[in-house]
């Protein structure tokens, strides 16, 4: 006997293409977090968000007792003023995403920089805080 795990479709990645709010970014997921690559180098680990829109300055990244924390918030204030009325526009978002690190992170040698809508973190590995790796017998 197998055991085969089904999915039911995800039908609101369609629906959502056809919704109303186009302001939307299409690199941030449906809850408004954005879309994470990290990369396992020989000699750093090397995390990209994809946030356009954002600047830099809105966005905090801090480390604490191992786990690296990246948010951000931005606010866009639209204002149009015709003859007979004005029009205001607000837009806010804000997302936060934490990393729990790996022992082998040099945790005092963290690089960031924001380019092209995308904040790229590179967290330098330490040689010699080597992963320990044992094997366990089952009894």
């Amino acid at each position: 006997m197998s055991l085969i795990k089904r999915t039911m479709p995800n039908w609101s990645a369609l629906t959502d293409f056809f919704d109303d709010d186009w302001t939307r970014d299409w690199f941030m997921k449906g809850n408004g977090t954005p879309a994470v690559n990290v990369v396992d180098n020989e000699t750093s680990y090397e995390i990209e968000l994809a946030a356009p829109g954002y600047k830099k300055k809105d966005f905090k990244v801090h480390m604490d007792n191992g786990i690296l924390t990246v948010a951000g918030e931005t606010e866009i204030k639209k204002e149009e003023k015709k003859k007979n009325y004005t029009r205001h526009e607000f837009q806010s978002s804000s997302f936060s995403r934490s990393f729990t690190l790996p022992d082998d992170v040099m945790k005092d040698d963290v690089d960031a920089k924001y380019e092209d809508g995308v904040l790229h973190l590179t967290l330098k590995k330490d040689k010699r805080a080597t992963p320990e790796k044992k094997q366990i017998a089952i009894k």
